[in-house]
């Protein structure tokens, strides 16, 4: 997981307008069909690719994404994130750009990030 810049204990946290801020981003290894781990490329040049998100809060004015949902992000489209802790759970929080969103899911992704190697 990449550092955040600070982190900030806070009750609650609200998107303006039609932002959407996500958490759980995928920044880890990854696993081939056959087995074969990939180390993290986070910050490498083979980790330019899209990423996995789900959506934490979204400004009044998005219509298209819901809380809860997976979105599939087109690389780079987020900010750094920040490490906040909200009612006693800790995560990483990132603001988004809603215009460079590839794919929405209501399920989410396969936790290891299977890539089919055939």
């Amino acid at each position: 997981m990449a550092t955040s810049v600070f982190q900030k204990n806070i009750n609650s946290i609200r998107a303006l307008h039609d932002h959407i801020i996500v958490r759980d981003m995928n920044f880890g290894e990854r696993t081939l069909s056959s087995g074969i781990v990939l180390a993290s490329d986070d910050r490498k040049s083979e980790g330019i690719r899209p990423r996995w998100a789900k959506v934490y809060a979204i400004g009044p004015e998005q219509k298209e994404i819901k809380v809860g949902q997976w979105v599939f992000v087109e690389h780079g489209r987020w900010t750094r994130g920040v490490e906040v802790e909200i009612q006693g759970e800790s995560m990483t929080i990132r603001r988004i750009d809603g215009d460079c969103i590839l794919l929405v899911s209501d399920d989410a992704p396969p936790t290891d990030d299977t890539i089919s190697d055939k």
